[in-house]
């Protein structure tokens, strides 16, 4: 079989399309100088290599000779991977939901050959349906326009062109307590108190949110926080959104109640849950939550950790062609493979002959081994070996299956966020298993994924895509601050530091503050995008307050503290009205609105003194609390110089650099913490 262009090409979801008849080309310069020495559009078509509803419009349309020799002959075609040029993705994706008032994938944007988008939607179907017409229904009317009426193409194209450049305004002040208390009272508004989260279906868990949630539990502004933040995770946990036998959580859920997944698994999603299950136990003292959090990180760790470093970006939804086929059961299947006590099981699993999708079974809890127990006249531990017995028989049973494909792909600012969930639930649970995953991940990121001192986005095998982005520098260097805080390891902190250094070199924004998603030294689209949209992991600028956060209150640089809060008010507006789009930022937010405390603690990393007092700060969740260890001969300036209490660790609290009087005495550490966060 013939290869097209994209033979050559690093991102598995490119490589998927290199056999198709169509004549694709990827992004760059050469694919628009042939598309202007021909006078004829790009037909730009986006994706990722988990998409389901990309894998049906493939198949659909781009793997047929005749669909594929009107595009070879009306368009140059451009296929891109969403998740190895985040830039080129929101862009047209602003441009399609300017033209339509909704988005997704696969998009679908027609350009004129500057780049200018001026026709846009996602999935076309290979026949008309009501709503929807047909993909060479699009193409002809696309041509069509393209022949017979340019000069309103042009217009179109200038009128969607201005509307992807055209920026949010920043505010004016730096978000505060009223903003958040706003963002609250919407977001409570929007809450489906009966199934959890927010909205209607399809549902999405929107960690940002929750991330915000969960800092505002218990604070006096926000009393339905505890309550929505609690009941959405064990409404998620419930739910066929999570695999009940190899943990983790899909995608979205494409109905209100989470039972039944879009089973696509990404990195990115279970990261920021796993992070947010683990401290929501810690807060809320429930055991489930902290156990669904491992449940999750062992997850990562069996089915996404590569054998050279790091993780892989996603699971498919598909396997041998069809969605779900691998987690799903028949309700005979499940009982032949269940155990003795299959009939328990399946009333707590949610199995029955009817199924819950396409007739087969989506494995949920579905009731309670009490109830389950009740009703059946028997102790609950019956009920519960019952269930445990039936999910390792079929936990083996399914790894006999065919695995959905896995994308291989490492995306620095995924990896990011995984080494920054393993650090701190390491710290938290004192769990050495994911503090030593931890640090595999990081020693990757420095050595795997970095090219002449420059970050880049991702790496598949041996070879690296193209240069990083804004929240690739800022995650991974949010990664390496809770590595250090959990392992008090200094050179950790001096990768964080250098990331940042280079993140404000290539990306900020020297006239109107906040980070652009490229960087100054790559070619330029038609506008720089500044994502502030949580979409759906956290926003560039989110993410870029947080670490700028984070060093300073490390390093005392106020250039740091008030690139931070110029970070945030480009979010300002957002936070007002969107709360749902910009999480991330009203996390961040709860910081700046309450004040940010520092805990030098000096000593020797490692040594039973010093780990006494870390563990008091590692105890809880406080995300205003930013902690640095290390010898008074270290380069962490919150730690150097200070002296020791004789020949002890001393821990300083301060709070924005004044600080109590030293200890040694974890318990008065302990003390002192409780006091200076009440809420924490």
């Amino acid at each position: 079989m013939s290869r097209n262009r994209l033979a050559e090409a690093t991102s598995p979801y490119l490589l998927q399309h290199a056999s198709n008849p169509v004549e694709w080309w990827e992004w760059g310069d050469e694919a628009f100088a042939e598309a202007r020495r021909r006078d004829d559009p790009v037909l730009l078509s986006v994706g990722y290599a988990s998409c389901h509803w990309c894998h049906v419009m493939a198949h659909e349309s781009f793997e047929d000779q005749a669909t594929a020799e009107l595009m070879n002959a009306w368009f140059v075609n451009v296929k891109v991977d969403r998740e190895e040029r985040p830039d080129v993705d929101r862009i047209y994706m602003d441009a399609v939901q300017a033209a339509t008032g909704r988005g997704g994938w696969p998009m679908t944007v027609f350009l004129t050959p500057d780049g200018r988008p001026f026709f846009a939607g996602t999935y076309f179907p290979r026949h008309d349906r009501p709503g929807h017409p047909s993909f060479r229904r699009v193409m002809t009317a696309v041509r069509e326009a393209w022949d017979t009426r340019r000069e309103e193409v042009i217009a179109q194209a200038g009128r969607l062109a201005s509307a992807v450049a055209r920026p949010i305004p920043a505010a004016g002040d730096l978000p505060g307590v009223e903003t958040l208390a706003g963002a609250h009272d919407l977001l409570a508004e929007a809450f489906d108190a009966r199934h959890g989260g927010f909205g209607g279906a399809p549902k999405f868990p929107q960690a940002p949110t929750l991330e915000f949630l969960l800092r505002a539990a218990g604070r006096p502004w926000a009393a339905r926080a505890r309550e929505m933040l609690s009941v959405t995770l064990h409404a998620m946990a419930d739910g066929g959104i999570r695999d009940h036998l190899g943990g983790g959580f899909s995608r979205y859920s494409v109905d209100e109640r989470w039972l039944v997944p879009h089973f696509e698994k990404m990195l990115s999603d279970n990261a920021l849950l796993a992070r947010i299950y683990v401290h929501t136990g810690t807060v809320t003292g429930e055991e489930r939550f902290t156990e669904i959090g491992r449940e999750t990180l062992d997850y990562m760790l069996r089915d996404l950790a590569l054998p050279g470093g790091g993780f892989a970006s996603a699971e498919d939804a598909d396997s041998e062609g069809v969605e779900g086929r691998f987690y799903v059961f028949g309700a005979a299947e499940f009982s032949e493979h269940a155990g003795p006590d299959a009939g328990l099981a399946a009333r707590v699993l949610g199995v029955t002959d009817a199924g819950t999708f396409e007739g087969a079974n989506i494995l949920h809890s579905a009731r309670s081994p009490a109830a389950v127990a009740a009703e059946a006249g028997v102790e609950v531990s019956v009920v519960e070996r019952a269930v445990a017995e039936a999910r390792d028989r079929l936990l083996r049973l399914r790894e006999t299956r065919t695995r959905p494909m896995r994308d291989d792909k490492v995306v620095a600012a995924w990896n990011g966020l995984a080494l920054r969930a393993l650090a701190e639930a390491g710290a938290a649970l004192g769990d050495a298993r994911y503090l030593d995953a931890a640090r595999s991940t990081a020693q990757f990121l420095v050595t795997g994924l970095q090219r002449d001192g420059r970050l880049m986005r991702s790496s598949t095998g041996e070879r690296v895509s193209g240069p990083g982005f804004c929240d690739d520098y800022a995650a991974v260097a949010l990664g390496m601050l809770a590595l250090h805080a959990a392992t008090g390891e200094e050179h950790w902190y001096g990768h964080a530091r250098r990331l940042c250094d280079e993140m404000i070199r290539l990306f900020w924004d020297e006239a109107d503050g906040g980070c652009f998603a490229t960087g100054d030294d790559v070619a330029r689209l038609i506008a720089r995008p500044k994502n502030l949209f949580d979409n759906p992991t956290p926003s560039d600028n989110a993410l870029a307050a947080e670490a700028l956060l984070h060093l300073g209150a490390l390093t005392g640089d106020s250039a740091h503290l008030e690139r931070a809060e110029a970070a945030l008010r480009t979010g300002g507006r957002l936070m007002e009205g969107h709360p749902t789009a910009a999480g991330h930022f009203l996390a961040v937010a709860t910081v700046t609105a309450h004040g940010r405390r520092e805990l030098a603690i000096v000593g020797d990393p490692g040594a039973p003194d010093t780990e006494a007092l870390a563990r008091e700060a590692r105890r809880r969740f406080d995300p205003g609390l930013f902690v640095a260890i290390g010898p008074e001969t270290c380069s962490i300036p919150l730690v150097a110089d200070r002296p020791r209490t004789g020949r002890e660790a001393t821990a300083y609290l301060c709070r924005d650099f004044t600080c109590e009087a030293p200890t040694t005495d974890p318990a008065e550490l302990r003390s002192a913490l409780d006091a200076a966060d009440p809420v924490a």
